[in-house]
């Protein structure tokens, strides 16, 4: 069996690292960058503490920032017309997960113009050539978008999410610096950490795990485990702590990992309840996490059981068993501390035959180690209503 792996060409960590983005940029010979940001951020001041630097080196730019929380169909025909106009020749994406999938998309597309219709993307999309060059600055620790071959983006008339993977869209250069995260509010660093533990967690046990992976996806949930709490506390306080760099390096490596093997039926539920609720993604992440690994227990008990390991989970003594049943708890617990909610707002009986269908058709769910009917389906989404 032949197992591919796709990174990034360069990456930079760390505090700072943000001043490394002009000196890519002139490099390579590029002359405009089209900097693509969510309203918010540029409200708050966090994207021009790129947008300065590119300032400071005479590098000329323009802004799109039409991109909701969950970027639509819209949004990204919106973008590509933008960018054209804009006489730009790279991107500068700059967000967490709605702004890198929004750029990605856009990349592919100016590249790649017989995808112009966005639903064409969906799933593995033969595009021949790569997208625009695209530096990708995380400002969440959750998303990993700045390293991943996926994108997800919100088909409104159809009320579904779709996923996108092509190895033709990840960032070639991806600036992973803390500091650009210090500005998460304490809910969104909750939710971004814990849709990072999922990637680890479901890369893990997905099908396609392998050696390669579980190295990254190992690290990452050790890493997460040991730094959400931390960076959860310092959001809420506005003290400084030791979470934060720990956070950004750990989601990333769940994104190094994941990209390349793919989900499972926890993010296939949960782009779902994002679709048809707008449930931020990692809340819903969450509150299935818990609910995904009983299900695919069975399947997987010697993995979970090494998952508690490196949750911190003493685990002598135990059997494998018990071991699976400790790693649940330990992430229902760290949700619990991250005040994630545990009912999703709006979730209907009479909704669940379309959720388990939708959710079942995801791409993501492909991955899952363990089949599951639309009966099973309905029945992990009863855990979490109201």
């Amino acid at each position: 069996m032949v197992n591919r792996f796709v990174l990034n060409t360069i990456s930079y960590h760390g505090a700072g690292a943000i001043k490394e983005i002009p000196g890519e940029i002139s490099r390579r010979g590029y002359k405009k960058a089209f900097v693509c940001s969510d309203p918010d951020l540029v409200k708050f001041g966090v994207t021009s503490k790129v947008t300065d630097l590119l300032d400071e080196a005479k590098i000329p730019w323009s802004l799109y920032s039409e991109i909701k929380p969950n970027p639509t169909i819209q949004n990204v025909q919106d973008g590509v017309a933008a960018f054209k106009a804009s006489g730009a020749d790279m991107i500068v994406t700059i967000g967490g997960g709605s702004s890198m999938d929004t750029a990605k998309a856009i990349g592919v597309i100016v590249e790649n113009p017989e995808f112009a219709d966005v639903r064409s993307l969906e799933g593995v999309a033969p595009t021949k050539k790569h997208a625009v060059f695209t530096i990708a600055v995380p400002t969440t620790a959750g998303t990993a978008a700045e390293v991943t071959i996926n994108y997800v983006i919100t088909d409104p008339e159809k009320v579904r999410k779709f996923v996108c993977v092509d190895t033709n869209d990840i960032p070639e250069v991806a600036v992973v610096d803390p500091e650009m995260m210090a500005s998460m509010p304490a809910g969104l660093t909750a939710a971004t950490g814990m849709d990072a533990l999922t990637h680890a967690i479901e890369g893990y046990t997905t099908k396609g795990a392998w050696e390669l992976s579980d190295m990254f996806h190992y690290k990452a949930i050790q890493l997460i485990s040991q730094n959400l709490r931390d960076a959860y506390a310092e959001a809420k306080s506005g003290k400084p702590a030791s979470g934060r760099e720990g956070m950004a390096l750990g989601q990333y490596i769940a994104g190094m990992g994941f990209s390349n093997v793919g989900l499972g039926i926890d993010h296939s539920m949960a782009h779902t309840l994002s679709a048809h609720y707008d449930t931020p993604h990692g809340v819903a992440c969450a509150m299935l996490l818990p609910i995904a690994m009983e299900f695919n227990k069975p399947v997987v008990t010697k993995r979970l059981a090494e998952v508690a390991v490196a949750m911190g989970v003493d685990t002598k003594g135990m059997t494998d068993d018990e071991a699976a049943d400790a790693a649940i708890a330990a992430v229902r617990k760290l949700s619990e501390d991250v005040s994630i909610p545990k009912t999703c707002k709006g979730l209907v009986e009479e909704d669940l035959d379309q959720l388990a269908k939708d959710a079942l058709a995801d791409a993501c769910y492909p991955g899952n180690p363990r089949e599951a009917t639309p009966e099973q389906v309905k029945d992990m989404f009863r855990k979490i209503m109201a």
